[in-house]
Order: C-alpha cells, then structure tokens, then sequence
C-alpha cells in the first residue's frame, strides 16, 4: 500500500514536470486613430497636476442666485471676503482673471438621532445609567432639521476646466444677522481645504 501511494505521488510530480503546451503569443497593438493623436485626451488619468499659486484673480462665471434665507448680495459678498482671505483678488476691468466662480445655495433636510438613557434606580451614582447598566432604557429620538448648504465651483478661465468645489452646510433658523453669520462661517468651511496641498 505505501509503495502504491509513492508511485502515485512520483507520476504526480512527473505530470507536473513536463513542458506546458500553452505558448503566449499576441499581436501588436494597433497605431492609434488620427483624431486621438491631434487632440489631447482630457480624460487620462491622472490629471496633470495643477500649480494653484499661479492663480491670483477671479470673476463670477455666473452670479449666486438669492433665496429667501439669503440674498445674493450678501452670498456674493461673504464669499468674495472669503476668496480674499486665500489671496484671491477681484479681477480688475480690463484685465482676464485667472478663475471663474460659481456658488450655489440650496435648502435641504436632515435628520439628527439622539440617544437618552431612561431608568434604573441607580442613576445616581457612578456606574449607573450612563452605561446602560440596571435597567435602563436607551431612548432615541429623531428630530428634522432644515440646513442650508453651499456649494462652492472654481473653474480654471483658460481651459474652463474645473478645478476645485467643496461644500459645507449650516442650520436655516435664526434672526437675519444670524443667518449672515451662519453663512460666512459655512463659506469659510468649505474653503478650509483650499488651495490643496
């Protein structure tokens, strides 16, 4: 029986021994077509990386449309403060800027959960309810918020590429010196990130 199982083994090993019939073979790639060659294929990956400080001036590709919760003077105002602050100026009469600008705001729902522990006789001390221990009852409850989110696109003005956007949100309730404050600290929020690194 062992002598049987060692042929086997051996005849195994010798299959796998011999030469492998499969050979790889392939044909050239093809030349590329006329039109691919002329234009350049925007759509490689990875995108040539962009130099951001060669960008200094802006102008609105379009002005921020104005809501009920904000007008566009005050969108266009606060994120032109903002663009400021990175070094991004105004573009002067006369002269092309470097970027085009567009902002957008639109009014949307979230729901927020939050988690109550109720019960237990213990709450009192210290390894009570806060662990949920004793008979407590986790309670959770969902409120509907109304949020306003901005969104912000920068646009390079040689090539109208996109080059960047970001968005950030704020809550929609508040006296109308609140509601401008909410929206320049969204607009800061969403521009913490530029220009990338």
């Amino acid at each position: 029986m062992h002598k049987l199982s060692v042929l086997l083994l051996l005849a195994t090993l010798a299959a796998c021994q011999s030469q492998n019939p499969y050979k790889s073979v392939s044909k050239p790639l093809p030349p590329a077509p006329t039109h691919a060659v002329q234009q350049l294929d925007r759509s490689a990956y990875p995108a040539a990386p962009r130099d951001f400080a060669r960008y200094r001036t802006w102008s609105w590709q379009r002005l921020p449309a104005g809501t009920a919760w904000a007008s566009s003077e005050q969108v266009q105002e606060a994120l032109s403060n903002a663009l400021d602050q990175r070094g991004l100026r105004p573009y002067r009469a006369g002269a092309s800027s470097d970027l085009t600008v567009t902002a957008e705001l639109r009014l949307e729902q979230r729901i927020r959960e939050v988690r109550e522990n109720y019960g237990g006789g213990y709450g009192n001390n210290r390894y009570g309810d806060p662990y949920g221990m004793w008979g407590s009852t986790p309670q959770v409850r969902s409120y509907t918020e109304e949020v306003i989110v901005v969104r912000i696109d920068l646009f390079d003005s040689q090539d109208g590429q996109p080059i960047w956007s970001a968005s950030a949100e704020t809550l929609s309730s508040g006296t109308q010196s609140e509601r401008a404050a909410a929206l320049r600290n969204a607009i800061q929020q969403a521009l913490t990130a530029y220009p990338p690194n």
